[in-house]
C-alpha cells in the first residue's frame, strides 16, 4: 500500500488514556480514491483502541473523516494529532461542528409577504400588458405586409385552421348547445307555468340563445379546445426552437403560425356561434315537445315571430370580437414559453382563463352597450 492509506496498531501507549488500549496510527493519504485498500481492514479491527492518531496523515476528505470519526465513536476512542481540516471534516460528519442554523429558512412575516406578493403581481401585469400591446403591434404589423405583399399569404395554412377550429368543433359545439337549450327551456318553463305563461318558454328560448348563450357558450368551448391547442402548439415548437428555425431561414412566424391561427378563429366563430344558437332552439323544442305539448314546428315556426331580427345581429356582431380574443390570448401565451415544457402547460392554462375572463367580460360590456342603443 505504498501509494494509499496505511496504518498500524501500537499497544502500551494510550495518549491521554494509556494502558487502557491501543493506539491506531494512520498514516498516508485518507481519501475516497486511496482508502479502499484498508477500509475491512480498520472496520474489523478486534482491540480496543484508546487513540487514533491523524498526525501522519497526509491528505483527508469526507470519506477518510467519517472512517475516523466511526473508528472513535465504536471504540470510545480519542482523536489525537489532526491538523485543521481535518478536525473540521471530523467534526462535520459526527455531527458535532456545533452548527445553530435552521434547516428550514426563517418565513417573512406576514407585513413582509404581503406587499412583496402584491408588488410582483402589479410587476407581472405591466410585463404582460407590455408584451401583449408589443404581441399585437407585430400582429398589426405583419397584417400589414400580407396587404402589401398578398402573395405571401398562406391560404392552405388558414383553411387548414379554420377547418381545425370550426369543422371539427361541429360535434361538442352542436351536442352543447342542443343541452343548454334543453336545461333553458325546462327551468324556464317550469318558473313560467307559476304565472301560467309557459306559452312565453319559446320567447325565452329563442331570444336567449341567439343574443347571449349561442355565442358565449361558443367561445368558451372555442378557448377550452382552439385557444388551448394554439398555446400548446406553438409553445412546444418555441421550445424545440422550431420558430427560431423559422426565423434563421428567413420564414416569419406572425405570418407562417399566428396570422392563420387568428384568423380562422375570428372567421369561424360567427358560423360556430349561429350553429349553436340553431341547435339549443331545436334542443328547446324538443324538450318543449316532450314537456309541454307545443309541436317541436310550431315551437320553431313561434321563434321566428317572436324573436327580433337584431338579436340575431347582437350575437354575430360579438362572435368575430369573441374569436379574436380567443386566437390571440392561445397564440401570445404560446410565444411566451421558454425554458422548460413545464412553461407548456402554464401558459396553456394561462391562455384559456385569459380568453374565457375577457370573453365574459366584454359580454357583459355587449350587453350594456346594446341596451343603451335600444337593442335590448
Amino acid at each position: 500500500m505504498h501509494n494509499g492509506a496505511r496504518y498500524s496498531l501500537e499497544t502500551g501507549s494510550g495518549g491521554s488514556r494509556e494502558g487502557s488500549g491501543a493506539r491506531l496510527v494512520l498514516t498516508g493519504p485518507y481519501l475516497v480514491s486511496t482508502i479502499g485498500g484498508v477500509d475491512r481492514n480498520l472496520r474489523s479491527i478486534g482491540e480496543d483502541l484508546s487513540t487514533i492518531d491523524l498526525s501522519g496523515v497526509t491528505e483527508i476528505d469526507t470519506v477518510g473523516a467519517y472512517v475516523a470519526s466511526s473508528l472513535a465513536q465504536k471504540h470510545g476512542a480519542e482523536i489525537v494529532g489532526a491538523d485543521e481540516r481535518a478536525t473540521r471534516l471530523v467534526n462535520a460528519v459526527s455531527g458535532s461542528a456545533g452548527g445553530k442554523a435552521n434547516v428550514r429558512p426563517e418565513r417573512p412575516t406576514t407585513l413582509t409577504r404581503v406587499p412583496a406578493a402584491v408588488g410582483e403581481g402589479v410587476f407581472e401585469f405591466a410585463g404582460g400588458v407590455r408584451g401583449l400591446v408589443t404581441f399585437i403591434g407585430a400582429l398589426i404589423a405583419g397584417i400589414g405586409t400580407l396587404i402589401a405583399h398578398p402573395r405571401r399569404f398562406r391560404g392552405k395554412a388558414l383553411v387548414r385552421q379554420m377547418e381545425l377550429v370550426g369543422v371539427a368543433s361541429l360535434p361538442i359545439v352542436g351536442l352543447m348547445s342542443f343541452l343548454i337549450g334543453i336545461v333553458v327551456a325546462q327551468q324556464g318553463a317550469v318558473q313560467l307555468r307559476q304565472f301560467g305563461a309557459e306559452i312565453y318558454t319559446i320567447n325565452l328560448t329563442g331570444r336567449l340563445n341567439l343574443r347571449e348563450l349561442g355565442v358565449l357558450m361558443t367561445a368558451i368551448m372555442v378557448a377550452g379546445r382552439s385557444g388551448s391547442a394554439f398555446a400548446a402548439q406553438i409553445g412546444t415548437m418555441r421550445l424545440t426552437e422550431e420558430v427560431d428555425a423559422m426565423r434563421t431561414i428567413g420564414i416569419s412566424p406572425m405570418e407562417a403560425l399566428i396570422i392563420p391561427r387568428i384568423l380562422a378563429a375570428f372567421l369561424m366563430m360567427p358560423l360556430l356561434g349561429f350553429y349553436a344558437a340553431v341547435m339549443a332552439i331545436i334542443g328547446g323544442a324538443f324538450i318543449a315537445d316532450l314537456t309541454l305539448g307545443i309541436p317541436f314546428l310550431t315551437f320553431l315556426a313561434r321563434v321566428q315571430e317572436v324573436v327580433p331580427i337584431y338579436d340575431l345581429w347582437v350575437g354575430l356582431a360579438k362572435a368575430p370580437v369573441f374569436g379574436l380574443i380567443v386566437g390571440i390570448a392561445g397564440c401570445y401565451q404560446g410565444m411566451q414559453v421558454k425554458g422548460n415544457s413545464e412553461q407548456v402547460g402554464l401558459r396553456t392554462t394561462k391562455a384559456v382563463v385569459q380568453a374565457i375572463f375577457m370573453v365574459i367580460v366584454l359580454d357583459a360590456f355587449f350587453a350594456v352597450f346594446f341596451t343603451e342603443v335600444g337593442w335590448a
